[in-house]
């Protein structure tokens, strides 16, 4: 490989977000456009994938167009086409990687199918020039809740995953049970600013013969049930106190899981990525906790926690280096397992 630098374009579809970014040598992000679908999902509570797949269509074209003229180049410049191709929404996955394969026909640029979750790991790069291979890192979003050892650039072992809810779903579900609606995550985190942690004690979910393993099912349903018990006797919900003690709960667990895979495969750097390590009290939790177990701790700016193409193009940079290619026969795989090529 000479010194020229390379350039990737990435298109991100796997949920509501249509996302295109250009970035150079894998840290650099020259551009990187977000058109959200928050404001129309919010009137439902929640993500509805025909309207997300509909709407990545209208916007997806004009996103990259975006994209390229803010970074103030040519797609005929890229190098490489980066795109999401698993896991996510199979029909807004579609988007993507059509949009992707049509413009990689068509200009004969390489073409590169990129993990949704390898990109929110990868999305610690960009403002950690420091940060490399091997680490630990913590993906905790709406859809994941993964606990993975980064052996080395787009090699990963999974340590832990949720065995029902992830954290982020488990977030969005308590949130509409207390009337906060949708995003729950940041209307939660929010929201417990103004309350006490320690009101309600509600459980710490472990899974008994998979000591890394997440779940957060039992905890959700544990506040359904004290929201129901103290509606039936007729007391006044503190919503502030819920939201917080959940939070509390959740934070723990992560914490807790966290520093036990740490300790034991003796590892000294850590990151978390993914929406829900945008939290406020995630992050301080986890910087407490790495502060006194000696561990160095990075995570991504909130914009790079959240979906986003940039994430994605540092990902593709690192697999277009190994020597990675995808052909025509890409398809959008919505269950795609990490460290698996589909």
């Amino acid at each position: 490989m000479d010194n020229k630098d390379i350039h990737i374009l990435a298109i991100e579809s796997s949920c509501d977000e249509t996302a295109a970014a250009v970035v150079k040598n894998g840290r650099f992000v020259m551009s990187n456009i977000i058109s959200s679908q928050i404001d129309i999902h919010t009137l439902y509570g929640g993500v509805v994938p025909e309207i997300a797949s509909r709407k990545h269509i209208e916007r997806i074209n004009q996103v990259i167009e975006q994209a390229l003229s803010e970074a103030g180049m040519a797609l005929n410049e890229m190098d490489a086409i980066a795109v999401t191709y698993g896991p996510g929404l199979v029909g807004a996955l579609l988007v993507g990687v059509a949009e992707a394969k049509a413009i990689s026909f068509a200009t004969g640029i390489q073409l590169i199918g990129v993990h949704h979750i390898e990109g929110h790991i990868c999305a610690n790069y960009i403002e950690h020039t420091d940060l490399e291979p091997p680490f630990v890192s913590l993906v905790v979003s709406g859809g994941h809740t993964h606990l993975v050892r980064v052996a080395d650039y787009g090699e990963y072992e999974i340590l832990g995953r949720t065995r029902d809810d992830a954290a982020g779903e488990a977030f969005d579900k308590v949130a509409r049970a207390i009337g906060l609606g949708y995003p729950g995550g940041p209307k939660i985190d929010k929201t417990a600013k103004n309350g006490n942690p320690e009101a309600i004690d509600f459980p710490r979910p472990k899974v008994i013969d998979e000591e890394y393993d997440f779940s957060f099912s039992g905890l959700k349903s544990a506040v359904l049930n004290y929201l129901n018990t103290e509606r039936m006797a007729g007391r006044e919900i503190m919503v502030e106190d819920v939201a917080a003690s959940f939070q509390k709960a959740v934070t723990d667990v992560l914490v807790e899981h966290s520093m036990e895979a740490l300790k034991s495969f003796g590892f000294k750097k850590f990151a978390i990525a993914g929406g829900v390590a945008s939290n406020t009290a995630l992050r301080a939790a986890m910087k407490e906790a790495c502060e006194i177990n000696n561990i160095e701790l990075y995570y991504p700016s909130p914009v790079y926690c959240t979906d986003n193409a940039a994430m994605i193009g540092v990902a593709g940079y690192y697999e277009f280096i190994r020597g990675v290619r995808s052909d025509l026969t890409l398809n959008a795989v919505p269950n795609l397992k990490l460290g698996e090529r589909a």
